[in-house]
């Protein structure tokens, strides 16, 4: 596969292009994301289903600037995909043959079980989750795939798109007939004779507004909607303030940006009366869909769409791009899950903590690629923002502060203020804070010495291949936990 590989998704509402660059065989990152709300479906709901001139204009010039900045990010690879308008549209082909020509780009028009696929493959693989529903409202339709046991085990689309429900219900007035018509179109789900989950990952720009504007009402303290998750009845009062919102006043005070105003109310309907139909109790939000989905088919497709079992790939790429030595990241992740499992019968730490405290571990250096000093917050406000994917968001604040206070003294209450929210009790962060720290100094001379711990009577012996005074020396500086003591036993 090539190194950077251009998605572009032409969708019923917005076109939307991800241009995403390989550091590692699995691993990769995001250089570019660019939108542009063409609405090439616009009047088509009400000609026929055929699309018309103006729109397809703005798409056919929003794709040339979109294969501009490709070109200039140096992609080897463009792939193209288009949805529901253009596989509904009777005079697709004009447009398709219009860009082949003049653009010398072929789309590729996909079908929704497809679309659907797509979408359930990026949050299968890039959110911290095994059983699902995903739900991805369109301008022209809706896809539904269903994963069990980390398996896709269905795909289906529904022509209940907002653009769709605009023109054909909600523009006349028409309200009671458009809810009619998305639950007769919902029955097609329950035909499936297939077991509904009850927690639904949300894809699609509607979803995500909806789920800016959830944030924004609680005061949430993290600005990342990739994997935030919400129980539907708490934020019922939201949900419907926005579908009855009167005018666009209404919907700034909800916190709905402009580029939403057109069609938030149609696609918070939709979504309320899935979540209603089909008795969810759980929304976790994502920032990936189709585009990503359509790149890691290409990427994954000698593995059968899946990362390999234990892969990261948020961690593989931050460290492929920005760690110093590999050879010592390992040896910093070996040695925090061996301090992690001897303090275990004073910590009593869930499973969960020893992978924080290794990953942490392993990505405390690369703040110091980006500046040498103040390296533990330089890490600390990349974390938060780099670990894009696979991390549920109070591991992402966890892993974060635990490299913050990497440090001589222990967190205290105040330290951890502002994310209360996300982070476990005090005395489990300044164990963490405890364990990294002790990490760091004992390989502090980058020699990776072959050290071996020992718990006795609440002491911690630290057996050390021969003696070093900068061990002996920092160690005598470290804050320690209560009721644990320190012992040096060198060997020569």
């Amino acid at each position: 596969m090539a190194k950077t590989t251009t998605i572009i998704d032409i969708g019923s509402n917005s076109m939307r292009m991800v241009v995403l660059q390989k550091s590692s065989r699995f691993a990769f990152h995001l250089i570019n994301e660019t939108k542009s709300r063409v609405k090439i479906s616009e009047g088509c709901y009400e000609n026929d289903g055929n699309l018309q001139e103006m729109p397809m204009n703005r798409a056919f010039n929003s794709l040339k600037s979109f294969l501009n900045i490709s070109n200039s990010l140096k992609a080897k690879k463009v792939i193209c995909v288009a949805t529901s308008a253009l596989r509904d549209a009777p005079n697709s082909k004009v447009f398709l043959s219009r860009v082949k020509k003049e653009l010398g780009l072929n789309i590729k028009v996909i079908n929704g079980e497809k679309e659907a696929y797509y979408g359930g493959v990026a949050a299968l693989n890039l959110l911290h989750n095994n059983e699902f529903i995903t739900v991805d409202i369109g301008g022209g339709s809706t896809e539904f795939c269903f994963v069990k046991d980390g398996q896709i085990t269905k795909s289906i689309s529904l022509n209940i798109g907002t653009v769709r429900l605009k023109e054909l219900f909600f523009d006349k007035g028409s309200v009671t007939e458009a809810k009619e018509y998305i639950s007769s179109n919902l029955k097609k789900i329950f035909e499936l004779d297939i077991n509904i989950p009850s927690t639904v990952v949300g894809i699609g720009g509607s979803i995500r507004a909806i789920t800016k504007a959830i944030m924004k009402d609680s005061s949430y303290p993290l600005d990342v909607l990739h994997g935030y998750t919400y129980n539907v009845q708490a934020n019922k009062a939201l949900i419907n303030s926005i579908i009855n919102a009167k005018d666009i006043t209404e919907l700034k005070k909800l916190g709905i940006k402009k580029d939403r105003f057109d069609t938030i109310k149609e696609g918070t309907f939709i979504f309320n009366t899935i979540l209603e139909e089909l008795s969810i109790n759980k929304v976790i939000t994502s920032g990936v869909g189709v585009r990503e989905g359509v790149y890691l088919c290409d990427l994954l497709r000698n593995s059968s769409h899946k990362f390999p079992s234990n892969f990261n790939i948020s961690l593989r790429s931050l460290l492929d791009r920005f760690e110093i030595d590999g050879n010592q990241s390992a040896y910093y992740g070996n040695n925090a899950s061996k301090i992690f499992e001897v303090l275990k019968p004073m910590h009593n730490l869930d499973d969960k903590f020893r992978t924080l405290l290794v990953v942490a571990s392993k990505l405390h250096s690369i703040g110091t690629t980006l500046n040498f000093y103040k390296v533990n917050d330089n890490t600390f406000n990349f974390i938060l923002n780099g670990l894009n994917y696979d991390f549920l968001h109070t591991s992402r604040v966890i892993v974060a502060y635990t490299i913050k206070y990497s440090k001589k003294s222990l967190p205290t209450k105040k330290d951890l203020q502002g994310y209360e929210e996300l982070l476990p009790n005090l005395e489990t962060m300044q164990w963490m804070s405890f364990m990294i720290s002790l990490n760091l100094i004992i390989n502090q001379d980058y020699s990776k010495p072959k050290v071996e711990y020992a718990l006795e009577d609440d002491v911690l012996k630290i057996i050390l291949p021969e003696y070093s005074f900068l061990v002996e020396s920092s160690l005598d500086k470290i804050e320690i936990p209560k009721m644990l003591e320190l012992e040096i036993v060198c060997q020569k």
